[in-house]
């Protein structure tokens, strides 16, 4: 018998500490009214000193493990999407996987950037697929405040902590319907964060901060995320009208206007959660995903778009069953 995918449950964790764009204001030439027209973000959660991206994911991921309703030995697979890893090794999911006391299981981070959920539900879906796995748990987590210049205007407005999870368990009927993950390693230099402890002798001057060409990321973002709309209908033999919901990488309002509209989909059939989260990277597609089922507008049986654009360039969707 084929076996599929399908989501069994989700969870999320914001830290406590909140930072508003007033905050920003005081120590950069910017106001409330500036950042909120340009991006969509009033505030964004910023972790404390003594989190970490798999102390914040331990918290998501235990959410999902009880809706998931299942044990957390039951898990076979665990991958971490982050940029902000605890250490370069070993990684955040052995961390995780420590943390949530398993001892036999397979985990490993991926490095995506903000399209890292995606990415990280492709690889799982292709797993369960196999046969090889039943339960996955994803887990997107970020410390993007430990990675901002928060004296830089251009990047200090957007970006935000939090994680995300997912457990993915076998069906006999499909979930997941599709997923179409892309990299394009041409663009590195608009969007990157440098390592200084890796650069070369000709970026020795390199910080280890975020650095971004945001009016060319944007338009690339908005043109790449409306074919690969058309494209995932496309592999579905599906029309517009067949998503219920739209779930975005919440990086920009103006970017996910674009693709709803590319969808012709009014924006009470989309999951925002940028306005008080800010760009969260590889967990904010997660963590919109979790708040659109925890509160019951997404309900089981409706059909959810995920999309997401990231460094790299990166990009990718994933169109599910709920």
């Amino acid at each position: 018998m084929m076996k599929f995918s399908k989501i069994l449950g989700t969870g999320g964790y914001l830290p406590n500490d909140i930072r508003t764009n007033d905050d920003i204001s005081q120590t950069v030439d910017t106001s409330d009214a500036w950042i909120f027209e340009r991006t969509g973000i009033k505030s964004r959660r910023i972790a404390n000193p003594e989190e970490t991206a798999s102390s914040m994911g331990e918290t998501a991921a235990r959410q999902a493990i009880v809706t998931a309703n299942i044990g957390p030995e039951e898990i076979d697979l665990i991958i971490v999407a982050t940029g902000t890893p605890d250490r370069v090794y070993p990684s955040t999911a052995c961390l995780l996987q420590h943390r949530l006391g398993i001892k036999k299981c397979v985990s490993f981070d991926i490095q995506a950037a903000c399209s890292g959920a995606i990415y990280a539900l492709s690889i799982a879906d292709q797993y369960i697929k196999s046969g090889m796995v039943r339960n996955v748990l994803i887990v997107g987590s970020e410390i993007c405040s430990r990675i901002v210049d928060w004296t830089d205007r251009s990047t200090c407005i957007l970006f935000g902590d939090g994680a995300g999870a997912l457990l993915l368990g076998v069906s006999p009927e499909p979930g997941v319907l599709s997923t179409h993950i892309f990299s394009d390693g041409g663009y590195e230099d608009m969007l990157y964060c440098p390592n200084p402890q890796a650069s070369t002798e000709s970026r020795k001057h390199e910080t280890g901060y975020i650095a971004m060409r945001g009016n060319e990321v944007f338009k690339i973002a908005v043109n790449t995320l409306e074919r690969i709309v058309d494209e995932t209908l496309d592999a579905n033999n599906l029309q517009k009208n067949d998503v219920d919901w739209l779930v975005p990488h919440q990086a920009n309002i103006r970017i996910i206007a674009a693709t709803a509209k590319k969808l012709k989909m009014p924006m009470d059939q989309v999951i925002v959660t940028l306005e008080n989260q800010g760009n969260t990277s590889s967990a904010s597609v997660l963590l919109a995903l979790h708040a659109g089922i925890n509160d019951g507008r997404i309900k089981r049986g409706q059909v959810v778009l995920l999309e997401a654009f990231g460094a790299g360039f990166t990009w990718g969707s994933a169109l599910i069953k709920y």
